[in-house]
C-alpha cells in the first residue's frame, strides 16, 4: 500500500461523510482530525482497507433520538429532545457519557461520541463508544425541576442500555445529582438494582473512588508524564486552567497537589485570575455548593480579580489545561499562550481546540495533548467503577488513584510509542489517533463485516 493511495482512500471515504453529513460541521471536523493522521496506519495496515475500517468506523451502529416532556414548576410542559449514538462496541459495551446542556444536537453527540471510541481504545480497559445527551439546561432549574427532566429522559433511554450493551455516565451538566435521578428511574422501570448501567453514581450505592476527580486528575497525570519524559516537573510552573465544572476544578486541585501555580478558573461570564494560585476550597464552595458564576470567587478572594467577557488565554502560563468546551481555544488564544511562553497544553475537554491553533501549537514547538488522550482518565475510571460494581467490591481512594495514575502512564506511553513507530516521535495527536484506531480496527477485523 503507497502513501498515495492511502491517502485516496481516506479522501474518498471523507467525502461520503461529507455528503451524508454535510449539516453536522462537529462531527465532521473530528472525523477530519483523526481521518488526516491515519495515512501511515493503513500503508502499514492494508488489510484494514480491504476490509472497509474506515466506512464502517465512521457510521454509528445506531442513533437514537426521542422526545422528552416534562412539567416544571409552574405546571408547564416542556419538550426537549433526548440522544444517544451507540458508535461502536468491537472492544466492547458502549461507554460515554450524557451532556445536559443547550448547544446539544445531533452533530454534537457524534463528534463526542466517535471521539469516544478511541479515547476508551486508550485506555484499554475493553468499552466501546458512544454519548448521549440533550438539549435541556440543568443551570437555573430547581431540583425537582431536574428530577422530572431525568425521570422522562430515563423513560425512553432505558430501553437501549444495560450493563452487557450500552453504559452511560456523566458530561457537562451531568453530575451526581443528575445520574442519581437517572438511576432511580432506572430502578422503577426495570425493578432491578443494576449498578453497572450507570457510572458516576453516589459513593453509597455503587459509586468509584476518584470518579468524580478523575478527568481533571488524569489531565495532570498525562501533562506531568510529558513533562516527565523531557526530565521536567510540574512542580513550580504557573498554570492557566478554562471551565470551572467538574474537569477544571479537579485539575486545577492536582496541579496545585504536584507544586504548580493554577492561576485562573473560568465560566461563561469570564474569568478570574488569582496570582496566589486559586483557593481549591472557594472554588468548590462557588462553583459545586452554591452553583454561583465564577465572579462570585473574586468577590470573596481578596487580591482575585474578575475579568468579564475576555479571553482566559491572555493570562501567561507555562502550562495551559483548556477543561471548559469544543474549539475554545482558538488561533488568537494560541498566539497569546505562545507569546507568554507556554510549554504544555493538555485538553481536559474534548475538542476544546480548533485545528487551525493545534498547528499552530505542534509547528510553534509545544507539547500538545489531545483530549483522546489526556482526559481518558474519566472514562477509565468509569470502566474500573463497572468492574467493582461487577465483583460488588469497592476500593478505597489510594488504590483508585494508583490505578487512575497508571493508566495515564500507559495512555501516554502507548501515545507516544504509536508516534515513533508511525514517524512523528512526539506528536500526540498522531500518536493517540494511530494508537486507538489499530487497536479497534484489529477488532473489528476479527468479528467480520456486522
Amino acid at each position: 500500500m503507497t502513501h498515495a493511495a492511502a491517502k485516496a482512500h481516506i479522501e474518498a471515504v471523507a467525502e461520503t461523510a461529507r455528503t451524508r453529513s454535510h449539516n453536522e460541521p462537529e462531527f465532521l471536523q473530528a472525523m477530519d482530525e483523526v481521518l488526516d493522521t491515519l495515512v501511515p496506519a493503513l500503508v502499514e495496515h492494508p488489510e484494514f482497507i480491504e476490509a472497509g475500517i474506515l466506512e464502517r468506523l465512521i457510521e454509528p451502529e445506531r442513533q437514537i433520538i426521542f422526545r422528552v416532556p416534562w412539567l416544571d414548576d409552574q405546571n408547564r410542559v416542556q419538550v426537549n429532545r433526548g440522544f444517544r449514538v451507540q458508535f461502536n462496541s468491537a472492544l466492547g459495551p458502549f461507554k460515554g457519557g450524557l451532556r445536559f446542556h443547550s448547544s446539544v444536537n445531533l452533530s454534537v453527540i457524534k463528534f463526542l461520541g466517535f471521539e469516544q471510541i478511541f479515547k476508551n481504545a486508550l485506555t484499554r480497559q475493553r468499552i466501546g463508544g458512544g454519548k448521549g445527551g440533550s438539549d435541556f439546561d440543568p443551570h437555573g432549574k430547581s431540583d425537582a425541576e431536574v428530577m422530572r427532566f431525568c425521570q422522562s429522559f430515563m423513560t425512553e433511554l432505558y430501553r437501549h442500555i444495560d450493563d452487557q450493551t450500552d453504559v452511560p455516565a456523566g458530561d457537562i451538566g451531568v453530575g451526581a445529582r443528575e445520574i442519581g435521578y437517572l438511576f432511580g428511574q432506572y430502578r422503577r422501570l426495570t425493578g432491578r438494582h443494576e449498578s453497572g448501567v450507570l457510572t458516576g453514581k453516589g459513593k453509597v450505592w455503587g459509586g468509584a473512588e476518584v470518579r468524580t476527580e478523575a478527568t481533571g486528575y488524569g489531565a495532570v497525570f498525562f501533562a506531568q508524564e510529558m513533562l516527565n519524559r523531557t526530565g521536567e516537573d510540574i512542580d513550580g510552573r504557573r498554570a492557566v486552567v478554562s471551565g470551572s465544572g467538574n474537569v477544571a476544578i479537579y485539575a486545577i486541585e492536582k496541579i496545585t497537589q504536584l507544586g504548580g501555580v493554577p492561576v485562573t478558573a473560568s465560566d461563561s461570564s469570564g474569568y478570574v485570575v488569582d496570582e496566589q494560585g486559586i483557593d481549591i476550597g472557594l472554588l468548590k464552595q462557588v462553583k459545586e455548593v452554591e452553583r454561583a458564576r465564577i465572579s462570585e470567587y473574586a468577590a470573596r478572594k481578596p487580591n482575585a480579580r474578575f475579568v468579564a467577557n475576555g479571553s482566559v488565554w491572555d493570562v501567561p502560563a507555562e502550562l495551559a489545561f483548556p477543561c471548559a468546551t469544543q474549539n475554545e481555544l482558538t488561533v488568537q488564544g494560541a498566539r497569546a499562550l505562545l507569546d507568554s511562553g507556554v510549554r504544555i497544553v493538555a485538553e481536559g475537554a474534548n475538542m476544546p481546540t480548533t485545528p487551525e491553533a493545534v498547528v499552530m501549537l505542534q509547528q510553534s514547538g509545544v507539547l500538545f495533548a489531545p483530549g483522546k488522550a489526556a482526559n481518558s482518565g474519566g472514562v477509565a475510571t468509569s470502566a474500573l467503577e463497572m468492574s467493582q460494581n461487577a465483583a460488588r467490591d469497592r476500593w478505597d481512594f489510594e488504590q483508585s488513584e494508583t490505578r487512575l495514575r497508571a493508566i495515564m502512564r500507559d495512555v501516554h506511553d502507548s501515545t507516544y510509542e504509536a508516534s515513533e513507530r508511525f514517524g512523528r516521535p512526539g506528536d500526540y495527536v498522531l500518536g493517540a489517533n494511530t494508537a486507538g484506531f489499530v487497536t479497534v480496527a484489529e477488532a473489528m477485523l476479527d468479528q467480520g463485516v456486522i
